[in-house]
């Protein structure tokens, strides 16, 4: 994603600065395939930018952020890692006060060659105007989570706690089907179902009300998994999610953020 991400601003006329040292040989072939520009250390390139973008491995993340900010780097600082809410505006504070923090988060495959992409930026108007201009006429459609840093990462969690679960579940599932030999079935009953889970919250009212007799269910589902060596970790998680509705019984008519509260009103009591 970083080098799709440095192509983009690259083909949009501004320089990309890269350090070298210790990186991999495939980082040096995707650096000369943008066109990035090498530099001999890490002082030497902050000292000739205007922003940072960070794109890294999550767990990378805070350690990226405390090493720009130990050469007091004063330009604007974009972390477009996927992390938390919390650990993005633990970043903001590392790289205070000498820059201004600008939380990202990219939605899509990496941009370039025919593919789109949507970065979503959040944090004060005059960084994320410097930020903007980067990615103009570009494969990447900027656009404005907030002003809070946080907001752009938690859209990110949000959507990844469902994208990343949703493809994991699948595995499991289709492992499932292929241990008991319907795997060509399971197959053909998906390709009928309707797929817009995500963008149906409107939905959600049914799960609530349906949940006494679905977490019995993924339970027998468990067992299932349990019985073929398969992991029961989400079924039994699915489970224990519904039981925050039991008392919404049959109740299909309850307002949306009803339903959706309800999943928060035991953790935040």
């Amino acid at each position: 994603m970083g080098a799709a991400v440095s192509a983009e601003i690259v083909a949009g006329g501004h320089e990309v600065l890269w350090v070298p040292k210790e990186r991999s040989e495939n980082t040096w072939r995707r650096a000369r395939e943008v066109r990035a520009t090498a530099c001999d250390s890490l002082a030497e390139a902050l000292s000739h930018s205007a922003v940072v973008l960070s794109v890294c491995p999550p767990q990378a993340a805070e350690d990226v952020a405390a090493a720009v900010a130990a050469h007091a780097f004063a330009g604007v600082y974009v972390d477009v890692n996927a992390i938390s809410p919390q650990r993005v505006r633990r970043i903001a504070e590392v790289t205070r006060p000498g820059s201004e923090a600008v939380d990202g988060a990219v939605f899509g495959p990496p941009p370039g060659e025919g593919r789109t992409a949507r970065l979503y930026l959040a944090g004060a108007d005059s960084a994320v105007h410097l930020v903007e201009p980067l990615f103009a006429n570009s494969s990447l459609d900027v656009r404005r989570a907030g002003e809070a840093i946080g907001s752009a990462s938690a859209l990110k969690m949000a959507f990844a706690s469902y994208q990343k679960a949703a493809r994991t579940l699948a595995a499991v599932s289709h492992a499932l089907a292929h241990a008991h030999g319907v795997g060509d079935q399971l197959t053909a009953e998906a390709e009928i179902m309707v797929s817009a889970i995500l963008s149906d919250p409107e939905y959600v009212p049914s799960v609530a009300a349906r949940a006494w007799r679905w977490a019995p269910e993924m339970e027998e589902v468990a067992d299932t998994l349990r019985a073929a060596g398969l992991p029961t970790d989400m079924a039994e998680a699915t489970a224990r999610v519904l039981a925050y509705w039991e008392q919404d019984k049959e109740q299909y008519d309850l307002p949306v953020v009803h339903a959706l509260s309800q999943l928060r009103s035991e953790r935040s009591s």
